[in-house]
């Protein structure tokens, strides 16, 4: 079995994908559509952070596809509905670089209130400044989180340590942490938050969605991040409005187009400002995060590939059947339509195989099936499952 490993994954995974006998390829950056189309006939797994599409076009140029692992926390880079549709399974790693987004935080934070660049840019230029002009502790201050998720809600519990008043909003119900307090609207946070800092999801509703209306509603002198997607704002209002001194300071991690690999060119609106910390998407950049990472989700890849487990899947049902020793593991992606399981079951039966262990899982229009069989099977069983109108993808795992 084959995998390639794209985007400098961490070493941990290609040694836990060698452990279970697969052929690892790795490659230091990301691929663009013609080029991933031209490797990956023969691949069976994939992984990829944040930079490499994987579309319907790349889907169909991969036949031998079984999952993708996302090693990084979003997947609006890979074509779900065409990856079920075709019985890959993807994977991702929702929980474990959290920590380190929610450092880098509130670290730039500190930074912008202290005016850390300007002094460290003033000290590299001879000039000693020891003002305490525009310079503030976070303390007593209003925190605005906008996105309410795994990062947004730590992030709000440390920002409370530090003594700040959290604010945040959402558009799915979440409890409060702490003494967090949520805002009804986008609005109503803008108007107390000294600073605003965005955490939301790659969905495509997201897009534009913070631009000039959303700038020019936040306080005079308030501070914002954005350390979630590049596209969710305007980059050229936020300029405007750092350049016109409303806003005192903004941290951004993420950029709508960006280079595909160390070295390359970086361009943006935001370059040259000297009250703006620009960081090339490495919130979840950590020894610690990154390990993390590519141990969880070339685990799960593994699991998937040896065992059917779909535990924590991104896109296929969530099914995990114990092992048994000795047993042969059919693997049924369907069409979630009724009467799949009693048609499975009926050709087993007709060729005389017995069903020793079974789970069947349904997710919106896929259905997923592990069977555990204890005897010898003919070819003709394979054929038969494969030929039911209904089958989206049958493998042996095990």
């Amino acid at each position: 079995m084959r995998a390639l490993l794209l985007e400098g994954i961490h070493p941990d995974a290609v040694a836990r994908l060698k452990a279970d006998g697969i052929d690892v390829e790795t490659l230091g950056r990301a691929l663009d559509e013609a080029e991933l189309i031209e490797r990956v006939a023969d691949v069976e797994l994939l992984g990829i952070r944040s930079k490499t599409q994987v579309t319907p076009a790349v889907l169909d140029a991969a036949p031998k596809l079984l999952a993708i692992g996302a090693f990084c926390i979003g997947t609006d880079q890979i074509d779900l509905t065409a990856a079920s549709a075709r019985g890959v399974g993807v994977f991702n790693a929702p929980f474990s670089n959290t920590r380190s987004v929610v450092e880098l935080a509130l670290a730039e934070i500190i930074a912008l209130h202290r005016r850390l660049t300007d002094k460290n840019a003033a000290l590299h230029q001879g000039i000693w400044d020891k003002a305490a002009d525009g310079s503030h502790e976070v303390r007593g201050r209003v925190l605005g989180i906008v996105g309410y998720g795994n990062i947004g809600s730590q992030l709000s519990v440390l920002a409370e340590a530090l003594g700040m008043s959290v604010y945040f909003y959402d558009t799915a119900d979440k409890l409060a942490l702490g003494n967090a307090r949520r805002c009804a609207t986008l609005d109503e946070l803008l108007a107390v938050a000294d600073v605003v800092t965005l955490h939301v999801d790659g969905r495509p509703g997201n897009s534009g969605f913070f631009g000039e209306q959303q700038f020019a509603r936040m306080k005079p002198g308030s501070i914002f991040l954005n350390l979630s997607r590049g596209f969710v704002i305007d980059h050229a209002a936020l300029r405007a409005h750092l350049e016109s001194g409303h806003l005192a300071g903004a941290a951004v991690d993420v950029f709508p187009q960006e280079p595909k690999g160390r070295g390359d060119e970086f361009v943006s609106e935001l370059r040259g400002l000297p009250n703006v910390i620009l960081t090339p998407h490495i919130g979840g950049s950590t020894e610690e995060a990154q390990a993390d990472i590519g141990s969880f989700v070339a685990n799960k890849l593994a699991q998937f590939v040896t065992e059917g487990t779909t535990t924590l899947s991104v896109n296929l049902p969530p099914v995990a059947l114990a092992a048994r020793p000795g047993a042969h593991r059919l693997v049924h992606i369907h069409r979630n339509t009724p009467g799949v399981l009693a048609q499975v079951n009926g050709i087993l039966a007709e060729h005389d195989v017995n069903v020793e262990g079974q789970l069947l899982g349904t997710r919106g229009e896929v259905g997923y099936v592990l069977t555990d069989i204890g005897v010898d099977y003919s070819e003709a069983v394979l054929e038969r499952l494969r030929a039911m109108p209904e089958t989206i993808r049958l493998r042996v795992a095990s």
